[in-house]
């Protein structure tokens, strides 16, 4: 019986910028992915090629690989520059290219691999599949899944897939959402989204009485899975990723820290079936929390309508960790019960019994006393209440230093030949390189086999950690310690140079197929699949699509819906007509409504899903 094939798994991190992205992968991460010089969708999160050039290079030492997200929605005008742009992105060094746009597949590319983001919308088998036989290297999978069904597809397919493990969760499927564009005309599928479902909004029913007022009711908290890695591994997943490419360097140092540390436990465990699919080890100077980093509360949103909400409509901010209850107000201060140790500096907030939030920052602290400034004055502080620290200011001020370093093990020799000496240097993935010495022998007067040893495994600065020194003399010889040092660099940048040289280029198969074979006529394609160009309309023609609708960005439609969701407002009041013992129906249609904006609930059960309409009779 042949041995199981050990599987790479890649811990997959956002970056801001290359700054953000180097210590990503100092911190563990496998991989990282980061914003295009246009055309990615976060249009804030945008980066030169020169920044992403000296990302890829620093990567590769360990190697770790670089995807650049161009994941927006193109018009035909812009498929040329996208073309430029990825010939670019492919000789700085870039390992794949994420995006949306089927048009992207007709151009002239180099070899370089394509990975289906999420905007694509990837929800069943089938759709997993014709992106597979369209030669995508990777495919991220919607958020919304549940692990059975990731498992499910995981087992048919062959090509590697993607999933969200932490991070910011839109409450529409990934591309299904227009309500930004339809309102603000910014696009969410461009880059553009003007976040509509992080405000307020008050729940009104058929006959305008408002059941809720003021509630962030399309505000989802942040996923947190991992409590389910090794579930997700066992099911086939090869990609965890970290949403965030506009978060702060903090933030991504631990996170990904954190994810790492996780990881590493299974893979200890399981050191035949798993393995980390970059080189080198981590290790912090410090103690990853996810609690002390941006969050609006945790769920692992596979269970979307389960028993733990997934939403969170008090407010969009974020909580952090819970550090007590305010036990006492006394004037010019507040004394919290709790055990957590408040630092000056540190950031709070809580919410009042009327569901109201509240934040604000303590300049003083004393033990477990906080004392206010008078620009707090106004704030209703509540005995009983339950208080969050969402800024921890000592831990900012550890991950604004150097809190982690990672290292390739190594292992060196140094031998005797007849002409003088051999160094050889080994690391963790096979690399070696060799240094030959004609050097006259020189016999020691006294022991040298300490100092030798102490000499070739001083590597500082480098990538490197000595994992061992094996000395092999006839006898004991006497070296400077500068010629030790001297040679001792040689040697390390030949094995630099040698890993370069074997780096493992990640490329498409382009034997793969690009276009369909002979498939039968199909139906209408609707605004949904947003086709934007006639690169990606000739793409679904040849796929039997016959009447292809254009992207709502290009022609938008009346009366159609603005988002396509799991999350459920009437589900989460209680009124699920599935549910026996649940309260009575709401009188329907139910609306959000916030200043201007008038917005239409519909509720699919049979497919348990919400959807959202533009009011027709919106003023």
């Amino acid at each position: 019986m042949s041995k199981k094939k050990i599987r790479k798994i890649e811990l997959l991190a956002p970056a801001k910028n290359a700054e953000i992205g180097m210590e990503a992968i100092i911190h563990g991460a496998d991989a990282v992915y980061i914003g295009a010089p246009k055309f990615g969708a976060r249009a804030a999160a945008g980066n030169s090629l020169e920044e992403i050039t000296k990302l890829a290079q620093f990567a590769k030492q360990y190697r770790a690989r670089v995807f650049v997200a161009l994941n927006t929605i193109l018009e035909d005008k812009d498929l040329k520059e996208a073309e430029a742009m990825i010939r670019d992105l492919y000789k700085a060094g870039v390992d794949a290219v994420i995006i949306q746009d089927m048009g992207i597949l007709s151009l002239d590319l180099p070899p370089i691999e394509l990975h289906a983001s999420t905007q694509t919308d990837n929800r069943t088998l089938d759709k997993v599949k014709e992106l597979e036989n369209a030669g995508f290297s990777q495919i991220v999978l919607a958020r919304e899944l549940p692990l059975s069904e990731i498992a499910h597809i995981c087992s048919e397919v062959k090509t590697p897939i993607e999933v969200f493990i932490h991070g910011a969760l839109c409450v529409s499927y990934s591309g299904q959402c227009f309500v930004s564009q339809a309102l603000h005309n910014r696009s969410a599928n461009r880059g553009a989204c003007a976040q509509i479902c992080r405000l307020p909004f008050d729940l009104v029913d058929a006959d305008g009485k408002a059941i809720l007022r003021n509630k962030h009711l399309l505000s989802m908290k942040d996923m947190n899975r991992s409590d389910k890695l090794e579930e997700m591994l066992d099911a086939g997943v090869t990609s965890l990723k970290i949403e965030g490419r506009l978060k702060d360097m903090s933030y991504v140092k631990n996170i990904v820290a954190f994810y790492r540390k996780k990881l590493d436990e299974i893979f200890t465990r399981r050191p035949d079936e798993f393995t980390a699919a970059s080189s080198g080890k981590s290790v912090f100077d410090f103690t990853p929390n996810p609690h002390k980093s941006f969050s609006r509360g945790f769920t692992d949103y596979f269970d979307i309508n389960g028993k733990t909400p997934h939403y969170n409509f008090e407010t969009p901010k974020s909580l952090g960790e819970p550090v007590g209850t305010i036990k006492f107000i006394e004037k010019g201060s507040i004394v919290v019960a709790g055990t957590a140790i408040l630092n000056n500096g540190d950031g709070f907030c809580f919410i009042n019994d009327r569901e109201e939030f509240f934040g604000f920052r303590a300049n003083r602290v004393e033990g477990n006393r906080i004392y206010l400034s008078p620009d707090m004055k106004a704030i209703p502080f509540a005995k009983g209440a339950r208080l969050y620290r969402n800024y921890d200011h000592e831990f900012e001020k550890t991950l604004a230093k150097k809190s982690a370093e990672r290292k390739i093990p190594v292992a060196i020799s140094l031998k005797e030949n007849p002409f003088g000496f051999t160094l050889e240097a080994t690391d963790s993935d096979g690399v070696r390189a060799t240094l030959v010495i004609q050097e006259e022998k020189q016999t020691a007067q006294k022991p040298q086999i300490k100092n030798i040893t102490d000499q070739l495994s001083k590597l500082g600065t480098t990538i490197f950690t000595a994992d061992s020194v094996e000395i092999d003399f006839t006898e004991e010889f006497f070296f400077p310690a500068s010629k030790l040092a001297d040679w001792r660099r040689q040697l390390i940048d030949k094995l630099i140079e040698a890993r370069r040289i074997t780096h493992p280029q990640s490329l498409r198969d382009l034997r793969k197929k690009t276009a369909a074979d002979s498939s039968p006529q199909k139906e209408e394609l609707s605004y949904l699949a947003n086709v934007s160009n006639q690169a990606a309309k000739a793409f679904y023609q040849q796929r039997g699509f016959t009447r292809i609708q254009p992207a709502f960005e290009i022609e938008s439609q009346e009366n159609v819906p603005l988002m396509f969701m799991k999350h459920c407002i009437r589900y989460s009041l209680g009124c699920c007509s599935k549910i026996k013992g649940n309260k009575e129906k709401l009188k329907e249609p139910l609306f959000l409504v916030n200043k201007s904006t008038r917005l239409r609930l519909e509720f699919d059960c049979k497919q348990c899903e919400m959807r959202i309409y533009k009011d027709n009779e919106q003023k």
